[in-house]
């Protein structure tokens, strides 16, 4: 197989655009990270604004090395960045991805951008890439993403001990979590529910 797996794509539904990322989202990632200074979150890896342009370039040397895939996340009417995504631990020979380093600006989160995005990375998983199973890591502390993975009907497969450094230099335990093809029909079946279904009006 080639290092190549993941292949440069756009992926878009419900006004979310999947683009990969580039030096030219800099100072877009920089106003989504801002939007709830986001890099003071122990348990993400946002970062920090004057790091970046930094950040966008550690994921270009990643995806030129065929370990990840970054994706800028964007409103698909203004162009403007809400967050990132990336496939990650991306196993070729065994048709296996890792969906992670997943942050939104504040104004984002519960909305329908993150079961959006999961949606269309599931399914360029799953239905283009042929992928056999699709993987999620987690911070031990982190439950709330431990929650949203659970919702998304994967499955706990362990935890990793003494795995990892936090950005405060505590050393971190990792969740892991897998999906099958097998499941997947079930579960694209589920995440179309959540966002067909009407969602209630915003408290003013």
């Amino acid at each position: 197989m080639s290092k190549t797996f993941v292949e440069p794509v756009q992926l878009a539904d419900r006004g979310v655009r999947l683009v990969p990322l580039s030096l030219e989202h800099e100072a877009g990632l920089r106003e989504a990270a801002a939007d709830g200074e986001l890099w003071n979150l122990r348990v993400t890896s946002v970062p920090e604004p004057q790091e970046t342009r930094a950040y966008i370039e550690q994921a270009l040397a990643m995806r030129e090395a065929g370990s990840r895939f970054a994706f800028a996340v964007t409103d698909e009417a203004s162009g403007a960045v809400l967050g990132s995504t990336s496939f990650h631990d991306i196993l070729p020979a065994v048709k296996r991805v890792e969906i992670g380093y997943t942050w939104y600006a504040r104004r984002a989160q519960r909305t329908h951008v993150n079961t959006t995005c999961k949606l269309l990375m599931l399914a360029h998983a799953f239905d283009a890439l042929g992928c056999h199973v699709v993987g999620w890591r987690t911070d031990n502390f982190n439950f709330a993403s431990q929650a949203a993975i659970e919702r998304l009907g994967a499955k706990k497969d362990g935890v990793i001990r003494g795995h990892a450094l936090r950005r405060d230099g505590t050393i971190r335990d990792t969740v892991m979590y897998s999906l099958r093809a097998g499941e997947w029909p079930e579960v694209k079946a589920q995440l179309l529910y959540l966002l067909d279904k009407p969602r209630p009006a915003a408290r003013s």
